[in-house]
């Protein structure tokens, strides 16, 4: 047995699992196909929305385990990884109700704003409605986040190295094949985003993921002396005015970018292998757009698309799995970063043969 545990695809969810799986005295090596610090993906980028404004009990308390990892990552590698600038949702009333009461339930401080009040708080942004304010929420330094990961782990890390198979010899054994060499572990952890599909092949059967190219942008402050807080808006049921919207609008500050803003997972079905790296020029212009209406303080024709990678299922809910020797991460795009040290644990615990919570399961109705 070459190692106890390799795990294939070095982004925040392989990066954390193997973080996880070495504290517990595994020998973990992590095979990445790129180099360190590619673009390729969803990893990269500086920010992430640290949102804790859920309803639903597993991610309640998936992100509550999150924020005390991320506490004792950032203590550990004297590295800071959370902005807690706030978080401030609204749009779709009866949507912020239920994660109000859902938050009550738990003692998670969260409080309603009225518009007027919001704006004079937050004088660069707009609101129609009452707006649901949750304090203890903000963002996540996301490559300090994965620079923190890879410092506190004691696994080994392996760039530019692509997988090109893996056999299952028993249900503790199993060979990992690349360019140079083939490698026989007791697990085989597989966290590779766009590519998971493509490293697993037929080996077991996933829900179905969709790999979206998106575009976000970051859009220039037209005053450096506002505040910005994280923000997630969802358009109004049965609005015409927000009939040009492709979707739930997210988005936060990222230091010396400017705003970053963007439509949520409905960018071109894609190939990772095959992007384009160019922005979808009609829904551009529609994020353009809401800019100008809802961002009064930055400048809308500032703005510098980024492109990066989703991988979806159908509901959105992640899959954390085991089959045999072979344990899956999955579908997190477009939420899953925020989660990041909680689903090392949970896939770490998969390798120990703990279930997660069922919702996750790939076999799931």
């Amino acid at each position: 047995m070459d190692v106890d545990v390799v795990v294939i695809g070095g982004g925040a969810m392989g990066s954390a699992a193997a973080w996880q799986m070495s504290r517990r005295g595994r020998s973990v090596l992590l095979l990445e196909q790129f180099d360190e610090g590619h673009q390729l993906g969803a990893s990269h980028g500086a920010t992430r929305n640290f949102n804790t404004a859920y309803s639903e009990a597993d991610y309640l308390d998936l992100v509550a385990e999150a924020r005390i990892l991320w506490d004792a990552l950032a203590e550990e590698t004297g590295r800071q990884l959370l902005d807690l600038v706030g978080l401030v949702n609204h749009g779709n009333l009866p949507r912020l109700r239920a994660t109000r009461a859902a938050h009550k339930l738990r003692g998670i401080e969260s409080y309603f704003l009225p518009a007027s009040a919001a704006a004079e708080r937050w004088k660069g942004m707009n609101f129609r409605g009452e707006v649901l304010v949750v304090p203890g929420a903000g963002r996540v330094r996301a490559a300090e986040a994965l620079l923190a990961l890879r410092q506190a782990s004691e696994a080994h890390f392996q760039y530019s190295t692509p997988v090109r198979d893996i056999r299952v010899l028993a249900e503790e054994s199993v060979v990992v094949v690349t360019d140079s060499q083939e490698l026989t572990a007791r697990n085989v952890v597989v966290t590779a985003g766009a590519w998971t599909n493509k490293v697993l092949g037929r080996m077991v059967r996933l829900p179905e993921l969709v790999v979206t190219q998106e575009q976000p942008a970051h859009f220039l402050p037209l005053d450096d002396s506002l505040t910005w807080p994280s923000f997630n808006h969802n358009p109004d049921q049965d609005d015409p005015r927000d009939d040009y919207w492709y979707s739930p609008v997210y988005g936060m500050l990222t230091p010396g970018e400017g705003i970053k803003a963007g439509w949520h997972g409905v960018g071109p079905v894609m190939d990772p292998d095959a992007r384009t790296f160019l922005p979808e020029p009609v829904q551009l212009e529609a994020l353009v757009r809401y800019v100008r209406e809802w961002l009064p303080g930055v400048d809308p024709e500032s703005v510098v698309p980024i492109s990066c990678t989703y991988t979806s299922t159908a509901n959105e809910d992640f899959v954390l799995d085991r089959f045999g020797p072979v344990v899956v991460g999955a579908g997190f795009s477009g939420h899953g970063f925020k989660f990041t040290p909680a689903i090392g644990r949970v896939l770490a615990d998969l390798v120990d043969g703990v279930q997660a919570p069922s919702r996750f399961s790939a076999s799931r109705d």
